[in-house]
This record gives C-alpha cells, sequence and structure tokens, in this order.
C-alpha cells in the first residue's frame, strides 16, 4: 500500500509488478525446504497460492471473490482436482490420481505456472520427467523453462543403450531406464514426477542421472 517493496529496494530496481508477486510468494517457496516432513503433495499447493489466486482472479473474474481470499480456500481449490482411487492397483493401496486436475485447465495452468515460477531463475540444464505421469509435467515445464527434456521410462521402453536402477515399489519391484547420452557430466537437471509415495522412483531417477555424472538440482512432484 505504501509502494514500498523489498526486493526492489535489496536489487535497487524500480519496483514492479513481477517484483510484488516475488515478494509475496518468498515465504511459501521455501517451505519444501523448511518443512520437508510435509511431503511434496502438501507443499506444493501452499507455496502456489498466492500465484494461484493472482491467475484465477486474473483469467477467471466471474469466479466468486471470497473463494480465494484466504489460503485454505486455494488450497482445496487443487487438492479438490486430486482423486483417491482406494485398492489400486493393489488392496490396501489409496491411488492419488491426477487426471480431474489435468482436466481442469485452471488447475493444469495453476499447476504447471508454480513449478515455472519455482525454476525460471534457476541454473537448470534439463528437466527430467518419470514414467509415465511425470512426463506430462515435466515436458511442460520444460517447454515453458526452454530446456531440454530426458524421459525415464520402464525397462524395456528405450531404443538406444542405457543404464538402469531398480527399486521397490509399494506393491512390488521395477526397473526405471535413460539413455546413456540423455545428459553430460556437469549438467544440472530437475528431476520431475506427479507425486510421490514410497520415493523409490524418484530415488532410482535420481541414481540414474548421477551415474552420468550429471546433477540433480531438486527433486519436485
Amino acid at each position: 500500500k505504501n509502494g514500498k517493496n523489498t526486493l526492489a529496494v535489496l536489487l535497487g530496481r524500480p519496483a514492479t509488478r513481477k517484483l510484488y508477486t516475488a515478494e509475496m510468494l518468498a515465504p511459501y517457496l521455501l517451505l519444501p525446504l523448511l518443512a520437508p516432513g510435509l511431503g511434496w503433495p502438501a507443499a506444493l499447493p501452499l507455496f502456489s497460492l498466492p500465484l494461484a489466486i493472482r491467475l484465477i482472479q486474473r483469467f477467471h473474474p466471474e469466479a466468486p471473490g471470497p473463494v480465494f481470499n484466504n489460503i485454505l480456500a486455494a488450497t482445496a481449490f487443487l487438492r479438490q482436482r486430486i482423486r483417491t482411487v482406494p485398492d489400486w492397483p493393489g488392496p490396501g493401496i489409496q491411488f492419488r490420481d491426477i487426471t480431474p486436475l489435468l482436466l481442469d485447465p485452471r488447475a493444469f495452468r495453476l499447476l504447471v505456472e508454480a513449478f515455472v515460477l519455482r525454476y525460471m531463475n534457476a541454473e537448470i540444464d534439463l528437466v527430467a520427467g518419470i514414467d509415465a505421469r511425470g512426463f506430462i509435467l515435466g515436458s511442460v515445464v520444460a517447454h515453458q523453462l526452454n530446456r531440454g527434456f530426458i524421459p525415464v521410462r520402464k525397462k524395456g521402453k528405450l531404443p538406444f543403450t542405457t543404464v538402469a536402477e531398480e527399486y521397490e515399489l509399494e506393491y512390488g519391484n521395477a526397473t526405471v531406464e535413460i539413455h546413456t547420452d540423455a545428459a553430460t557430466p556437469g549438467q544440472r537437471v530437475l528431476l520431475i514426477d506427479d507425486l510421490i509415495a514410497t520415493g523409490g522412483t524418484m530415488l532410482a531417477a535420481a541414481r540414474l542421472l548421477q551415474r552420468l555424472d550429471a546433477t540433480v538440482v531438486e527433486a519436485a512432484a
């Protein structure tokens, strides 16, 4: 209200809309680092909430204002579009299905923009997405960041020479692979999947990239 912006003062630059947005988002961007116990599915909606509110109000002014006047309501906007399917693909497993979120153009846009905002100024050379839903998010984020994309595929799906890593799932074992020329030594890679259950797939993918002497900057889901 007083026209002052902390980031603008620190950077010695005029206050702009982007700097006001960055200042507003800063506390939430740190949440996954400060509170890793929450898990990424909980942290992602929280750090993207201010952006979610702004984007919805900008592109969908017909949306009722009070709905997005507080953090809890905006969290619900994203979480309500993640469906839980019980006992799939096996008894006792609660499967988190993101297809309703992908089907909603508002929610999908908000999710992608949250990733892009977090990493747009990061030193990243490539984005890797994990088979299969990680391809959806990872490739779109890579496109928006103007970076190359690495598909981390299930065993036997890649045509060229590969390196492989086996890992444990909630319901068995599996193997993921990448091409041996997917990354060069020293390249910095952002690893993306749709969600984290046991973390086994994400860890296996990270080990694959490290075997090529690439650096995993961060793993996100």
